[in-house]
């Protein structure tokens, strides 16, 4: 039998937001303001978590600790919508990712 890693995925951002990622199992923190988000995502690459969501909304505000992570191996930081919809911002990361390793946008 393969042993797995044991892989630790935290979904950060405001409350109403991540707590029903709770019931797929991943690791919820709650921020109440951005600056909280900013402690909370260096403590969870600190612990060694492979993969953070997190929201759209507060990656906005903190844009300097997302890019200081997205050259490292983990944590992977990951946008995603928060409870008030897109901005969009997550799905520009992902496109000039793939630009970046392709060297053209296929998107």
């Amino acid at each position: 039998m393969i042993a797995m890693p044991n892989w630790k995925i935290a979904v950060l951002g405001d409350r109403d937001s991540v707590l029903g990622f709770q019931a797929l199992g991943l690791d919820t923190f709650p921020a109440d303001t951005v600056e909280e988000a900013k402690t909370i995502l260096h403590r969870l690459a600190k612990e060694d978590y492979a993969v953070v969501y997190l929201t759209e909304q507060y990656a906005a505000q903190m844009q300097s600790e997302v890019d200081r992570y997205k050259d490292a191996l983990t944590p992977a930081v990951i946008l995603i919508p928060g409870k008030s919809g897109s901005l969009g911002i997550g799905m520009a990361n992902v496109k000039r990712s793939v630009e970046r390793a392709v060297g053209a946008d296929i998107l």
